[in-house]
């Protein structure tokens, strides 16, 4: 396949809106509702875990915000869609640029540091409270953490990623 003025082929680029979808529907289909929040935890994030994996930084940053904005649009939380397409780039940045560096299990979760900080200053903004934003974090630490249990129980079947 031949490739855009931009330099990426169009394999990458396709390879990168499919990520963006996966990403959309981890999100959107496997919702489960945060209690005394009126957010949710989903599946988006094991989805960026193996975007990353397989499309390296770049490619599989923009796929996570993309998809992650995308997911809030299209789930009824739109009013998150600028604060996901931001921090769920800077997690996807971070896990894979460390991930060239460190094991996998340690880029993901300084991606998922990154996430919880992210939404934490996101919610005390949105919500005027650092108590109430507080109360989200054990959530976003559980989901970024059920996204490298899904994204590594996943590897096997990308067998043809070196190990880092």
């Amino acid at each position: 396949m031949g490739k855009h003025s931009t330099g990426v082929s169009t394999n990458k680029l396709v390879f990168t809106s499919l990520t963006a979808c996966l990403i959309m529907l981890g999100t959107l289909l496997f919702r489960i509702p945060v209690p005394m929040t009126q957010g949710y935890v989903h599946l988006g994030d094991a989805m960026i875990y193996i975007g990353v994996l397989l499309l390296g930084r770049k490619h599989g940053s923009f796929a996570a915000a993309l998809g992650s904005a995308m997911g809030d649009i299209l789930g009824g939380f739109a009013f998150w869609a600028p604060w996901s397409f931001i921090i769920k780039y800077a997690m996807a940045f971070v896990a894979g640029s460390l991930i060239e560096r460190t094991s996998r299990i340690i880029s993901m979760t300084a991606g998922g540091l990154v996430m919880c900080a992210g939404y934490l200053i996101a919610e005390r903004v949105m919500y005027g409270s650092w108590a109430l934003a507080a109360v989200g974090l054990p959530w976003n630490i559980g989901q970024f953490a059920v996204g490298i249990a899904v994204a590594l129980s996943a590897q096997p079947l990308f067998r043809f990623i070196p190990e880092k």
